[in-house]
């Protein structure tokens, strides 16, 4: 688990150091426009999440579930280098789209490998470390991004040839994992995949996707940020402290999750994404805008540990890693259509109305997680997939 951990640790920091450049690099130094920012964020969530899904099933079918999650960090890893040398937002279309393909073939393995390390009473914690490793790169790379560019020899494509570095030791520290034998030696049915998922698991399904519509790329949080008359440095570290409190949140959100459920802690995290964008839609000013944004970071460090978790629950052993996998392959489809509805209310309707709609679904995800999910969903120690299979 800790190797896992230190390995998010350094694959978040080759991603973020890029992140919050890309839309600045995209739309300034290429020319595309915020429809086609939205395209391509949303292609490149809904191709890593669905690569998440197919991954999953095929470690639990193959049960080689490291060496799958180490092809994808050697490509995502080698994809950095390539977005830099783009001459067109096209080139750089296609290398996101194989970055963000590694990052899906590696995750749902590296997830079941996680659930597989510890009991059920303590799979919250897990993933919630994992998490903060997660985030703590995603506050670290943004950081290292502005130092970099505060060095005269130093421009925006560099950032991304220097990124491979810490995809490459990410590479390394998965080399070290030792694949629980147990586990994987789990009884294996091949003719086994979603149709043997139970009914609660596919109205978390529902629930995700009902929340997921609004949720657009965080692309647009940054555009929002720099339309507050926010300069780019300022803008990436805001962004940092963002991911910072992502990671500081996400251990804690996992172990409250083991004590007093996974529903109550989504619904705090669901209620935290509505209040921080109607704040987006509304604010314009500098202070508010930085704030709401930290305070996001709220929402990210919960629903990143313990979505998974829930997932991970609902599922049976032997198909955690397709659960896990098919649980983020919604999550990218509902990404990829919130991120093509931004764009084009972005560029058509207003900035503001961007935020105004992903607050509506918010809504929606809120009283579907109420409705849908009995109160006792992901409670503790004693949650037994059996009982939700009717």
């Amino acid at each position: 688990m800790v190797l896992l951990a230190v390995a998010s640790l350094f694959t978040d920091i080759s991603t973020e150091m890029l992140y919050p450049v890309l839309p600045v690099f995209l739309t300034q130094m290429l020319g595309a426009s915020g429809s086609i920012l939205g395209l391509m964020d949303g292609c490149a969530q809904a191709t890593q999440n669905i690569a998440q899904g197919l991954s999953g099933t095929l470690s639990d079918r193959v049960r080689k579930r490291k060496t799958i999650a180490l092809v994808g960090y050697l490509l995502a890893a080698f994809s950095k280098p390539l977005m830099g040398l783009s001459t067109g937002w096209m080139d750089l279309f296609g290398a996101r789209m194989l970055d963000r393909l590694g990052t899906g073939t590696r995750s749902a393995p590296r997830d079941a490998l996680i659930a597989s390390s510890v009991g059920e009473k303590d799979r919250g914690r897990a993933f919630g470390f994992e998490g903060a490793g997660d985030n703590a790169g995603a506050f670290f790379g943004p950081l290292l991004a502005a130092f970099l560019l505060s060095l005269s020899q130093i421009g925006i494509r560099s950032i991304f040839y220097l990124a491979l570095i810490p995809g490459l030791l990410a590479f390394c520290m998965v080399l070290f994992v030792k694949e629980n034998q147990e586990a994987v030696a789990t009884r294996s049915r091949l003719g086994a995949g979603p149709e043997q998922f139970p009914v609660i698991y596919w109205k978390y399904l529902l629930v995700t996707a009902l929340f997921g519509i609004g949720g657009s790329s965080n692309a647009f949080l940054i555009l929002r940020t720099r339309d507050a008359g926010v300069s780019l440095a300022t803008t990436i570290l805001i962004y940092s402290a963002f991911n910072l409190v992502a990671a500081l949140v996400s251990y804690p959100a996992g172990y409250l999750s083991d004590q007093w459920g996974r529903r109550a802690l989504l619904l705090v995290s669901f209620i935290v994404f509505l209040i921080a964008y109607l704040g987006f839609a509304v604010s314009r000013n500098i202070m508010l805008t930085a704030g709401l944004f930290v305070v996001y970071g709220v929402y990210q460090g919960i629903a990143r540990s313990v979505g998974k978790a829930l997932a991970a629950d609902l599922v049976p052993t032997d198909l955690r890693a397709t659960g896990i996998g098919w649980y983020s392959a919604t999550t990218g489809l509902l990404q990829l259509v919130a991120s093509v509805i931004a764009g084009e209310l972005w560029d058509r309707v207003g900035h503001a109305a961007v935020f105004y709609n992903g607050a509506i679904f918010a809504v929606t995800g809120i009283i579907g997680l109420l409705i849908l999910l009995p109160k006792g969903t992901g409670n503790g120690q004693a949650l037994s997939v059996r009982r939700y299979r009717g």
